[in-house]
């Protein structure tokens, strides 16, 4: 099913393209000039159909603002008998087709079919490019995923702030990367900014720079964050924890692309801001924590990432790829989950989502002697305190090393190579296990 905006100012056109394009499964919303369709548009519409010839803005009027918006939506027009001199110079312009008047009505399903279809291709392959960039790939095909994962690839190239909502340890840093991997500003920086890691007396710096000697302390000049992701994309972290002073000159930012470092002039930065929260911003706004008018300037395009409560279907396959990492990390050949275990895994709550079921597929890894991991080491992993937990790893890490260094003769070269590891990584291993003498 696409959605599909018909724009014609005849209200009989109107009427029949809604009523045979909604049976053949389409979302249908009508417009009857220019003007209304742009109001229409959002960032949903897969198509556009529109008159060529209309009072007030014509059918190329409103090709020429609809592609300023988005140049990958596909716009058919309808032209009268005798106008196709007109159609192809509108084909020209960035058209996707055009269809004479009289219309066929199978040859409009059938164009229409094509446009969406080749939109819809071109925006996968953009997120599939997209994902190659990001640090790790992002698994799952849930619907639930599968449609935040679309909207990202349909708003990557907008140069517009997007506020990224979800639960905590859904995996809303993968799709703040893939907004950057998948924009035109893939090639610039990504830089990320956590609000609630950072005291309220050092955010100001942090974000927007300092001079030397603009506080005690300040012996040397520095870049903030912003400075940085000049170019580029920065994402804010835990926005909602930011202090409402902070807040002021963050919306400065986005209002004027301007940012005054503290002790410095005004500079002018190219900065497109991804922000992130697991909180409701407008209960935030509610409660005056939050100022609304920078809500407003950072939510204009939203994505909500789903818990892993609704995208069930995602576990299994999420629990094999963070085995497989965890096997490989571990110096592990392969492990297997047995049916049992990932059942039992489908069936539970998840509070943590994604990042919870990560860290308990690594401490079932650790744990696992023969790379076999069956249901009862659900039990058992969870009589494992942190500390102890943390000891039986280490010990584990020790004795792939000791093992690594028997083949390799103690050769520390070759034994790093053994591990997939560099040597200086392995030395800082030896000093901490105390193995500098092996």
């Amino acid at each position: 099913m696409a959605k599909i905006l018909i724009v014609d100012d005849e209200a009989h056109v109107r009427f029949t393209l809604a009523e045979v394009l909604s049976d053949a499964g389409h979302q249908v919303i009508a417009a009857s000039g220019g003007a209304e369709a742009l109001r229409l548009a959002d960032d949903e519409l897969d198509a556009v159909i529109s008159d060529l010839a209309m009072p007030g803005m014509d059918g190329l009027e409103l090709l020429a603002a609809l592609r300023q918006r988005d140049a990958s939506l596909p716009v058919l027009l309808l032209t009268a008998r005798g106008s196709e001199r007109v159609a192809v110079q509108a084909m020209k312009a960035g058209a996707y087709d055009y269809l004479v008047k009289p219309f066929d009505i199978d040859e409009i399903v059938h164009a229409l079919g094509r446009a969406v279809e080749a939109r819809l291709l071109r925006r996968e392959q953009r997120r599939r490019l997209a994902e190659r960039g990001l640090d790790r790939p992002i698994v799952g095909d849930a619907p639930a995923l599968r449609r935040v994962l679309d909207m990202a690839a349909r708003i990557a190239d907008r140069e517009l702030p997007v506020l990224v909502l979800g639960e905590t340890g859904t995996g809303k840093e993968l799709i703040a990367g893939l907004l950057h991997a998948g924009s035109r500003r893939a090639r610039g920086p990504l830089v990320r900014f956590n609000c609630a890691a950072i005291p309220e007396q050092l955010a100001d710096s942090e974000l927007f720079g300092h001079a030397r000697g603009a506080f005690t302390g300040a012996s040397a000049a520095r870049r903030g964050y912003f400075a940085q992701a000049d170019g580029g994309t920065l994402v804010l972290d835990e926005i909602a924890e930011l202090p409402l002073a902070i807040q002021a000159k963050l919306l400065r930012a986005l209002q004027s692309g301007e940012i005054q470092p503290l002790g410095a002039r005004v500079e002018k930065v190219d900065v497109r801001v991804v922000a992130c929260t697991h909180r409701d911003l407008r209960a935030e706004v509610a409660a005056g924590r939050f100022r609304e008018d920078l809500y407003y300037r950072l939510a204009v395009l939203e994505l909500r990432v789903p818990p892993l409560r609704e995208r069930r279907e995602d576990i299994p396959v999420l629990a094999d790829s963070f085995a497989r990492r965890y096997a490989a990390r571990f110096g592990l050949e392969s492990v297997q989950l047995a049916p049992e275990l990932v059942a039992s895994l489908v069936a539970r709550p998840w509070p943590g989502n994604v990042r919870e079921l990560e860290n308990c597929m690594a401490r079932l890894v650790a744990l696992s002697s023969d790379g076999r991991i069956g249901s009862e080491a659900l039990a058992e992993s969870a009589t494992v305190g942190p500390g102890n937990l943390r000891a039986q790893v280490e010990a584990f890490e020790r004795g792939l090393i000791e093992q690594a260094l028997r083949a390799a003769g103690g050769n520390h070269s070759e034994a790093a190579r053994r591990l997939a590891t560099s040597r200086v990584t392995l030395l800082d291993k030896l000093k901490k296990h105390g193995l500098q003498g092996v």
